[in-house]
């Protein structure tokens, strides 16, 4: 089952999908009849860095300190970064951004209230899984010593286009990809990441409750790089779908 939000005629929907099809108030609705929406409302984004080794050695080359952890890094985007699939990223208007970059990943989306869970019981808090775009200012976040501000600007989080539900889908295994305009820059799986999906749940539920619709972005694998104005990037999970974006 896949499940998300909509806009269809004005108004945010509840949706399920067939196919390219949207079901709204049991009506099929056929693509380009509505338009994807985030497909969920979470009150915080719990990212993970450095969670795929090649990718910390990627970092160093930008001189970032990115060493593999022994244990999660994490960090936060706000709600208000989020866009859905088909929705643009836009170049943000502060001068100091001169490098926008993709990396493509997996989240998860938090079923129930979760506090201080065991990573045997985590998968029961879990509702599904999405695609990810942790869309970075690189230049700003190899300038600051935290990286908030370069992880956070408007539309900086494009996450969809839907939640494939937990009970379909095995998050230890499933290929990640992101191309850009059509050529693979990231090809990777989830069993390479360093904490899987639910050491993850079980690490942050441990530092702060989780709530229903939070979403967990659990770490990009390596091959990130620049975007220039006008590029598309797809970030694709095998057993979920893509998430298409363009940079305006």
């Amino acid at each position: 089952m896949k499940f998300g939000r909509v806009l269809l005629e004005g108004r945010e929907k509840n949706a399920f999908f067939e196919g390219d099809k949207a079901i709204v108030d049991g009506r099929k609705i056929a693509p380009g009849k509505f338009s994807f929406l985030p497909p969920c409302i979470p009150q915080k984004i719990v990212c993970l860095g450095k969670n795929y080794s090649e990718h910390a050695r990627e970092l160093k080359s930008y001189k970032m300190i990115a060493d593999s952890p022994d244990k999660p890094t994490i960090f936060l985007k706000p709600p208000s970064a989020m866009v859905g699939s088909r929705q643009p990223i836009v170049w943000p208007e502060d001068k100091d951004v001169e490098r926008v970059d993709y990396e493509g990943e997996m989240a998860v989306v938090i079923r129930e209230k979760a506090k201080n869970v065991s990573v045997e019981d985590a998968h029961k808090y879990v509702a599904g899984y999405t695609c990810f775009n942790d869309v970075t200012a690189r230049n700003v976040q190899k300038a600051d010593v935290q990286w908030t501000r370069a992880k956070s600007y408007d539309s900086f989080a494009p996450i969809g286009p839907w939640i494939t539900d937990a009970s379909e889908f095995n998050p230890l295994d499933a290929r990640v990809t992101s191309m850009v305009n059509g050529e693979t820059k990231q090809d990777s799986n989830t069993s390479k990441m360093t904490f899987n999906a639910f050491e993850i749940v079980a690490w942050v539920s441990r530092i702060m409750t989780l709530f229903p619709g939070d979403v967990i972005a659990t770490g990009t694998p390596e091959g990130v790089g620049p975007l220039k104005r006008g590029d598309e990037v797809e970030v694709e999970i095998e057993g979920i779908g893509i998430l298409k974006n363009k940079l305006e």
